[in-house]
């Protein structure tokens, strides 16, 4: 069991940059693989970055692959979403999603992967 609390989301002009974070309670925070989802208006949710509990291993949407870094700090019980170079199509609620038992095939996987999630907080990207 994990609670998760995402911060950070705003309105920005595209090219702009935000810094999404997501803070976990419990002490066992180290052992979860943690992600982000988005929900863009109108569709499905989509994968966006995960990252493994040591932090050795990071995946990506290609859609923002070189745009978008997460990281952790396991000390804080908390990760990054940094995103740079923001376009009006990463408008969307986005999720942070944590679990201890996500497997390799299920890591991209929001309902297959990830049992405990935010309650989402909102990007709006302006053009």
């Amino acid at each position: 069991q994990v609670q998760l609390v995402e911060s950070g989301g705003g309105l920005v002009q595209a090219g702009g940059s935000l810094r999404l974070s997501c803070t976990a309670s419990g002490r066992t925070f180290s052992t979860y693989t943690v992600a982000w989802f988005r929900q863009p208006p109108g569709k499905e949710r989509e994968f966006v970055a995960a990252i493994r509990r040591n932090g050795g291993y990071t995946y990506y949407a290609d859609s923002v692959q070189g745009r978008f870094t997460m990281s952790r700090d396991n000390a804080k019980t908390t990760v990054y979403l940094e995103m740079n170079n923001l376009r009006p199509e990463d408008t969307a609620i986005y999720y942070c999603a944590a679990d201890q038992n996500t497997i390799l095939s299920s890591i991209r996987d929001g309902a297959r992967g990830y049992k405990n999630w935010g309650q989402g907080t909102q990007v709006t990207v302006s053009s």
